[in-house]
């Protein structure tokens, strides 16, 4: 990463204003944009964004509610919307040549789906999302709890990083095999995205919803200025909260994190980098909220799980292979298949695995490659398997350290064609996907 010598700004780059779910019919349009992606006073950066802004507006609606949204593309080029962790009907799924047909320029596409869970997801690009979601093609998505928890403050945090040129423009080459041989499209400039950009107070206590919304970077983050605790993965409140250090968010995973403001000046979110930690951004903090009295971090209502059946579960392995330095390919690549799952490289007509509606399946997941992946399911989230055998953390998304093999269990109980995939989206677009079948 480029350190310079400004403070980062944490508002977000042109933020719309929220949008409610359920009163009406929202329009949602993709289409070129200028956004100040640098601070004021550099060179504003040409993007794709949503209703002429970057990141787009933030969608929200209440648990149980209704999203009715027409998606409109005024791109040169096809797109779809795909809405991030939502549990939702697969025709909704929003992946192109699998759930539906690519929007065309001046194309539209209607999605209507409920919101089953209350939790922090996103939105983005699934066309070319490797490049798309680069140029800024996603938003948050926000449902609420029926009666969510007292805070001072509900704000999201947005983290990307952008490869961009001196003259503020974000540098080309998109699907480079370098690239997609390492670690992906990785940016030389970062910066947390908070939406509303607002002044919190000593003594106020904050949601922050963290949605790592970068293409390939994985970031780990540490805060000053504030005391609290992780209540929620990737939309799915814990049992316990957890504590905050040590918090790594891999590209598209999400954490809801509740904290007092201890600081009299600023919240700052730090990335550790191996020279420095890099700034990511601050919160101003004026004034003092003498009216909160101390109390405990309240753990969040659950959504609703099926748990799994483990006496009759399918056992599987997913074993990821390929990359730089690996003997796949030394021994040449066809097509820039540079990764694969099991040996195949990209979408094949027979599915990862085909499951009965409800059934349970245990999924050793294998990184036999130089690089971590973040292994996303679409349609369903998981269980992460704890060293001693226990259900931890139910995601949809789980960071797969280089050479790490991590469990999961999941109940395949929503209908339809699922998408599985490495959300690093580099590394998606070379070869590192496959699909599930759910009757």
């Amino acid at each position: 990463m480029n350190r310079r010598d400004f403070l980062i700004t944490t508002s977000a780059a042109a933020m719309t204003p929220r949008i409610a779910g359920a009163a009406a019919p929202i329009e949602l349009v993709a289409q070129p944009v200028s956004v100040q992606i640098l601070p004021e006073g550099e060179p504003e950066t040409p993007m794709l964004g949503f209703n002429g802004s970057t990141p787009g507006p933030v969608l929200r609606a209440r648990q149980g509610e209704v999203f009715d949204i027409r998606f409109l593309n005024q791109l040169d080029e096809g797109s779809a919307v795909h809405w991030h962790g939502l549990r939702i009907d697969n025709a909704m799924d929003g992946v192109p040549g699998m759930t539906q047909d690519v929007v065309g320029r001046d194309g539209e596409f209607g999605y209507r789906f409920r919101a089953p869970d209350a939790g922090t997801f996103w939105y983005h690009s699934h066309n070319r999302s490797w490049e798309q979601v680069a140029k800024g093609l996603y938003g948050p998505l926000i449902v609420e709890e029926s009666t969510p928890p007292e805070v001072d403050h509900d704000l999201v945090v947005m983290i990307d990083d952008w490869r961009m040129t001196e003259g503020g423009a974000l540098a080309d080459g998109f699907e480079t095999m370098h690239d997609q041989a390492h670690q992906g499209r990785l940016g030389n400039f970062a910066r947390a995205l908070v939406e509303p950009n607002t002044i919190v107070r000593h003594g106020d206590r904050l949601r922050l919803r963290l949605i790592n919304v970068a293409t390939d970077r994985v970031f780990p983050v540490y805060f000053e200025g504030i005391d609290g605790m992780v209540v929620a993965l990737d939309g799915m409140p814990l049992v316990r909260p957890q504590e905050l250090s040590g918090l790594v968010l891999t590209p598209a995973q999400r954490a809801d994190i509740i904290v007092d403001v201890r600081s009299t000046n600023s919240v700052s979110i730090f990335f550790p980098t191996r020279d420095a930690p890099y700034l990511l951004g601050k919160i101003q903090v004026e004034g003092k909220n003498t009216l909160r009295q101390p109390a405990d971090i309240p753990t969040l209502p659950p959504n609703e799980t099926t748990h799994p059946d483990m006496g009759n579960a399918v056992s599987l392995t997913l074993i990821m292979e390929g990359g730089a330095m690996s003997h796949r390919m030394m021994q040449g690549m066809i097509d820039g298949d540079i990764w694969a799952f099991n040996g195949q490289s990209g979408l094949k007509d027979m599915p990862f695995h085909s499951f009965e509606n409800g059934q349970t399946a245990h999924i050793r997941l294998v990184n036999d490659t130089r690089f971590p992946h973040g292994i996303h399911l679409h349609g369903h989230h998981f269980f992460e398997v704890e060293t001693d055998g226990s259900l931890g953390a139910f995601r949809d998304t789980t960071l797969v350290e280089a050479g790490e093999t991590r469990d999961i269990v999941c109940v395949f109980d929503n209908p339809g064609d699922w998408l599985l995939h490495c959300h690093m989206l580099g590394h998606q677009a070379a070869g590192m996907k496959t699909w599930v079948k759910v009757a």
